[in-house]
């Protein structure tokens, strides 16, 4: 059985940063795909960013240049460090790991940006 648990999520004022992290428990390791998802209030999950078990990320437009994500594969983490936050961030964020042709999910993590 495959667990993820995020953390690090809070309420935070535009402008500001915040680092969540995603730890997973289970038999399986080097996942293909981790990623980070978020959904706000009224709209569909979004993708946010990816990154392969190579280390190749890939980022929604609207936040490349603020947001990084990294994974540990020794510690089965995977990370989002999200920089000059804006009120458009806010949403529960979700962390997601495939491996070969099944997801699993985390419970997800509450970011709020005042403005």
């Amino acid at each position: 059985q495959v667990q993820l648990r995020e953390s690090g999520g809070g309420l935070v004022q535009a402008g500001a940063s915040l680092r969540l992290s995603c730890a997973i428990s289970g038999t399986i390791f080097n996942f293909n795909t981790m990623a980070w998802y978020r959904q706000a209030p009224g709209n569909q999950r979004e993708l946010v960013a990816t990154i392969t078990n190579g280390g190749t990320t890939n980022y929604v437009d609207s936040v490349k240049g603020r947001f990084t994500i990294s994974r540990d594969n020794a510690k089965n983490t995977v990370s989002l460090q999200m920089n000059s936050l804006k009120p458009e961030d806010t949403a529960v964020y979700y962390c997601n790991a495939v491996y070969i042709v099944t997801s699993y999910w985390g419970q997800g993590t509450q970011v709020t940006v005042s403005s």
